[in-house]
């Protein structure tokens, strides 16, 4: 049923239980496990000049330590946790807007599920925009699981 499971983060900690979810079902149906970390090119144009978010946009991260490493660290989390179930993972990071970027990569992919956290770094962000979330269940045909950070509290 399930080949290949997407797990879009961004490190946090919904992120990272979303992780778990996902890793227990690629185990379940011996399935290949995706990681993907994507830049927010909206949220760092402020901060970056136009020629770095086009850079970012493209995958060129080169100069740009620190979003590179937060991103390394997100995709890394997930292989670690395969690694230790035995799954391999592969890792990709990207720039754009990440629901777009979350369908376009299930769709390229052959994508069978994504499995995403209710809401992740965005803050205030969220609130005022609708989460990644969201719109990336409005963006893909593929089966979304969407993990809510309260269900870790109700355990």
């Amino acid at each position: 049923m399930y080949e290949r499971i997407l797990i879009p983060t961004d490190g946090s900690d919904v992120a990272e239980l979303a992780v778990e979810h996902a890793l227990d079902i690629a185990a379940q149906y011996d399935a290949e496990v995706h990681a993907l970390y994507v830049v927010d090119t909206n949220a760092v144009a402020y901060s970056l000049g136009a020629e770095q978010v086009d850079r970012i946009r493209s995958g060129n991260f080169q100069g740009m330590t620190e979003l590179r490493e937060d991103a390394e660290a997100a995709t890394d989390y997930v292989r670690e946790q395969a690694d230790a179930r035995g799954l391999s993972v592969i890792e990709h990071i990207s720039g754009g807007q990440p629901h777009e970027m979350i369908a376009d990569y299930a769709e390229d992919h052959d994508v069978d599920l994504i499995v995403i956290g209710s809401h992740g770094r965005s803050g205030v962000r969220r609130a005022l925009l609708g989460s990644v979330t969201e719109r990336t269940l409005r963006s893909t045909t593929v089966p979304v699981l969407v993990v809510d950070a309260r269900a870790d509290d109700r355990e």
